[in-house]
């Protein structure tokens, strides 16, 4: 399991369009996704449940990647959510 705390960047932070993204991309994966704002974890596959968070630009999260792909997957989606140019 890889797990750290990030700062959401891009304009909007995860709104629709920058969400539906990070999951098309988490899909790609085999590993479980997770996001957590706040104390509250969500399925990083899931656009509604990452919408829940309400992470905006400059947003504190923690990114959970845990599998088989973890160390492939890990730094692809951290990416996704420091450089969202949404």
């Amino acid at each position: 399991m890889i797990r750290e705390e990030i700062t959401i960047g891009g304009p909007v932070g995860l709104h629709a369009r920058p969400a539906a993204e990070f999951v098309k991309l988490a899909e790609r994966f085999k590993s479980r996704v997770r996001l957590a704002k706040d104390g509250i974890w969500v399925n990083g596959k899931s656009i509604l449940a990452i919408l829940t968070l309400a992470a905006e630009k400059g947003s504190l999260v923690i990114l959970e990647v845990s599998g088989e792909d973890e160390a492939e997957a890990f730094p692809v989606l951290k990416e996704k959510l420091t450089r969202n140019e949404d």
